[in-house]
């Protein structure tokens, strides 16, 4: 590990309050601009606005302001230009009956060039006869694909919830660019219309077989390449989704493992259901559309750790080019380590192998060459070929922030958090060396 440091680190933010950075597309297309939220800490969504930060300004510019009791946060990029903003949006007028939660809250985009107005990004319908494109609950990290048009985000059911909270499990969704979906008449007051077409992708069973495929939990998930993957066929999937899936081992433990599902080329494709409907009936979760396939990529129930890290929270990321998906393992000495899983078979190789674990959430820089990370209490940059590590800022007793570790587009500068002596968290940069 090379530990000269050569890379100037930046203070971005400095104001007596927080800002989180959500863990990929936290930059604009130009990687001039930060997007965040102001939530107090990263577990309580109490934020009221949506901003972004001029990387070499320190320019503020507000995106969005919260009203009538609702508040919003986890916001991402769209690497469009102008670029679009999504984020989660609480319920507005919050009651005892209805208050932000896991299945009480929506995705919303904002456009860079229509600040502060706010666009739904899924329906939602909770009352039968229920709505093809409509959900029935709340959606939560929305990420655009690369190419801007769609988005995935994770989803948990009001419908089931109230049911019973054990059939309200976490899901993989994405909102479908084909038209918007309308709810009206409206038979609740709290349903609303959506400009996309939004469906579950992964199919979880609240009674998994142990020992089998069967997941429990679909979450974590990120878009496989800029552009897709290439089979072992030689077939081109045009969209793919990776995600966390929770298994059941044989003994009843869950093991997280990383799952895919291939998506249809045709945004029509979406409006055929499967085995049951794709709103989800009284008794059913919504269910993935017929040409909708998911797989598992890794079996690891014979490891002497079997099963992804689950500290630190980290989120599947594909290389550019789709053929591998990076994710955090412990090796046979109980060390995390940054693993790579073959899109197609499913084949693992161990990228890092230090005596000491890897901290964080971590990203590829647009070439697919380097991961950026926290190890050893600094941002690293890991190349991907050798496993080499390089420092970019020095050791610290004060940990960057797990949550995100960023590149920008152009890959020169990476973006992560501190958090202060007064306990509020503050946007950093450091450069990468990386002159593409």
């Amino acid at each position: 590990m090379n530990n000269k440091l050569l890379y100037k680190e930046t203070r971005i933010t400095d104001e007596r309050r927080s800002h989180q950075l959500t863990n990929i597309n936290v930059w604009t297309p130009d990687s001039q601009w930060l997007a965040y939220d102001v939530r107090p800490s990263g577990s309580s969504f109490t934020g009221l606005t949506i901003e972004k930060i001029h990387v070499v300004s320190g320019e503020i510019c507000e995106i969005y302001r919260a009203s009538h009791g609702a508040h919003v946060g986890v916001v991402t990029v769209s690497a469009e230009n102008p670029p679009r903003y999504a984020f989660i949006h609480g319920p507005e007028f919050p009651d005892q009956q209805w208050q932000y939660d896991f299945h009480h809250r929506r995705g919303v985009y904002v456009k860079d060039n229509e600040l502060g107005v706010a666009h739904a990004i899924d329906a939602m319908c909770i009352t039968p006869p229920y709505i093809a494109g409509a959900l029935r609950g709340g959606t939560h990290v929305h990420v655009f694909s690369p190419d801007g048009k769609w988005l995935s985000f994770t989803y948990n059911d009001h419908v089931m919830h109230e049911k019973n909270i054990q059939l309200d499990q976490r899901n993989v969704a994405v909102a479908v660019p084909t038209k918007r979906v309308s709810v009206e008449p409206k038979r609740h007051p709290r349903e609303y219309s959506g400009d996309y077409f939004c469906c579950v992708v992964s199919q979880t069973t609240p009674s998994p077989i142990f020992g089998s495929d069967d997941i429990s939990r679909a979450y974590e998930e990120g878009w496989v390449g800029q552009n897709g993957y290439s089979t072992e066929n030689g077939h081109w999937q045009d969209r793919a989704i990776a995600f966390i899936g929770d298994t059941h081992a044989l003994n009843g433990d869950i093991i997280p493992e990383i799952y895919l599902v291939d998506l249809p080329k045709n945004v029509e494709d979406f409006m055929l259901a499967g085995e049951f409907p794709i709103e989800g009936t009284q008794l059913r979760m919504p269910y993935p559309p017929k040409n909708v396939h998911q797989r598992r990529l890794t079996y690891t129930h014979d490891r002497q750790y079997p099963g992804l890290a689950t500290q630190p929270r980290h989120w599947l990321r594909s290389s550019p080019d789709g053929s591998s998906i990076a994710c955090l393992m412990k090796d046979d000495d109980g060390v995390v380590q940054l693993w790579l899983v073959n899109t197609c078979t499913g084949e693992l190789q161990q990228i890092t192998n230090g005596s000491l674990p890897i901290q964080s959430a971590f990203t590829w820089d647009s070439q697919g060459e380097h991961i950026c990370f926290v190890c050893d209490n600094s941002v690293m940059n890991c190349n991907v070929m050798t496993g080499q590590l390089r420092r970019l800022t020095a050791r610290s007793e004060v940990v960057p922030v797990a949550d995100a570790i960023v590149f920008s587009p152009d890959d020169r500068l990476i973006a992560f958090m501190r958090d202060d002596d007064n306990g509020y968290r503050q946007i950093y940069t450091v450069e990468t060396g990386l002159g593409y």
